[in-house]
């Protein structure tokens, strides 16, 4: 079971998604708010496996949100999926650095929504192309201002594994690619997060164009 917490200021929105969420036999939303305050202590009692939060709120921001759960060692496993109404902005770019572990559009297609739900459940990188195209922009734009360090610490397939995630490939994608077990392939993904600190699958990306183990396109 895929437990939920949703925020966002607006009752008609959290309605939706609940019902959409709880009509699912795998899914279920065990708790809403209207902000992030709220979402905190909320995601204190219930330890959610996945919190889906709207990027513009009253009190405390889904930014700041996403950073104290990101801070807060008694969240470690709960996994921050943003909602916003944009497409790309600053504000997406900031939620990222936070601990956002993807993004979905709120005018996400239901059927696309619940499967990027389950995907981002279980570990992966969001699915839908919003999400690799905010990644690759967010590195960009720190590569432009920062030098890169090497992915010192990792064996070669460590590497080879998390360059492949970096574009945005699942643990079963990448053993076949590396032709190994999807067993292997999440322990490469997992032991390359634990050497790096990557909090979720998202950062390790971020980690990846940083480094220079993967480059950025040119636009």
């Amino acid at each position: 079971m895929i437990r939920i917490m949703v925020l966002d200021d607006q009752p008609p929105l959290r309605s939706g998604f609940r019902a959409l969420l709880d009509g699912e036999d795998d899914i279920e939303v065990v708790a809403e708010g209207a902000n992030g305050r709220e979402g905190l202590a909320l995601a204190r009692k219930h330890l959610p496996d996945l919190a889906l939060v709207d990027i513009q709120m009253p009190v405390m921001d889904g930014i700041e949100t996403t950073k104290q759960i990101a801070a807060d060692p008694g969240l470690a496993g709960v996994l921050v999926v943003i909602l916003t109404n944009y497409g790309i902005d600053e504000y997406v770019f900031d939620a990222l650095s936070a601990g956002a572990a993807g993004f979905l559009v709120k005018d996400i297609e239901p059927d696309d929504f619940l499967h990027s739900v389950r995907v981002a459940a279980r570990g992966d990188l969001l699915a839908p192309s919003i999400t690799r195209m905010l990644i690759s922009r967010y590195v960009e734009q720190r590569l432009a201002v920062e030098t890169c360090t090497g992915p010192e610490g990792l064996t070669n397939r460590e590497r080879e594994a998390v360059a492949l995630a970096a574009k945005g490939l699942s643990n079963d994608e990448i053993a076949d690619s590396m032709v190994i077990s999807p067993l292997t392939a999440k322990t490469h993904i997992n032991r390359a997060m634990t050497k790096l600190q990557a909090r979720d699958r998202a950062q390790l990306v971020v980690f990846a164009y940083e480094s220079g183990l993967v480059t950025p396109r040119n636009r």
